[in-house]
């Protein structure tokens, strides 16, 4: 049967001598495994649909588990995320993301936008962390794991403070505290920036001025939740973890104030 779909393409691997296997995020039939012959090859005609990020419509045969490229046309290459490191890093771990975490029928039309809309931000230069920490909301609520944040997941009391417990579902109460020793104490604007995120259509993000301390917070709470509630091993996440822990050491560095003069030198 011949299919044609709209698709971007979230994983892309190597298949014999001269093809790829790409994987399909796509809003119609969720995700789709497509080979691409001779994808490998220098003049091959279909080779710039099997890159990574690769967002077009896609033309293909399928009788069994993997369809057979047929044509297709690119409508946007996103480019801007195959150069340097930053970019690509922030937008390999989103498809791994998305390809581990969701299964087949969970590939609705939303996360498919939601996707797209992400590549968008991060290629048009906006905040890469706060891009990826709200795509990893709609993750985590696709797979059907979004915490409660407006009560306490223990008891349903409405007035906080709360702290942040994967463990026990989201949100937790001073009263109920004990069910969870391990849970996060997080800044009031990091529970405000959690439901927004939660309830944010990516579309729709525009400038988002945000703490390095909230960002390193929203970061802790979403990688123990995901951690709990998903449980990835993900390289592209280690790869990640890393770069941006080189970040906050370096902005760190940059912010240090100097050293005061000697004596002598204008010291009073």
């Amino acid at each position: 049967m011949l299919y044609r779909v709209e698709g971007i393409v979230i994983r892309s691997t190597d298949y014999g001598e001269g093809n790829k296997i790409i994987t399909l995020l796509t809003p119609s039939y969720g995700k789709q495994g497509v080979v691409v012959r001779g994808a490998k090859k220098a003049k091959s005609r279909h080779g710039a649909l099997a890159q990574l990020f690769t967002y077009g419509e896609f033309s293909y045969y399928k009788s069994g588990s993997l369809g057979t490229l047929n044509s297709g046309e690119i409508i946007e290459s996103y480019r801007e995320l195959r150069e340097g490191l930053e970019g690509p890093a922030y937008a390999a771990y989103a498809a791994e993301l998305t390809d581990r975490a969701i299964n087949d029928d969970e590939a609705a039309a939303y996360l498919f936008h939601q996707f797209k809309a992400c590549l968008t931000a991060l290629a048009e230069g906006k905040d890469k962390q706060i891009v990826v920490r709200v795509y990893e909301m709609k993750v985590i609520g696709a797979a059907g794991y979004t915490p409660v944040l407006d009560e306490c997941a223990n008891c349903g009391r409405t007035q906080g403070p709360f702290l942040f417990s994967p463990q026990s579902g989201g949100a937790l109460c001073g009263n109920c505290r004990h069910k969870d020793p391990a849970a996060l104490e997080l800044e009031q604007p990091v529970w405000k920036l959690l439901r927004l995120f939660a309830d944010m259509d990516l579309r729709r993000l525009g400038s988002v001025a945000v703490k390095e301390s909230s960002k390193r917070q929203l970061q802790l709470a979403l990688r123990r939740w995901m951690d709990t509630h998903l449980g990835l091993n993900l390289k592209s996440r280690n790869f990640l973890d890393q770069w941006e822990k080189y970040g906050d050491l370096l902005g760190q560095r940059e912010a240090k104030p100097a050293e005061p003069p000697e004596a002598g030198d204008g010291a009073v």
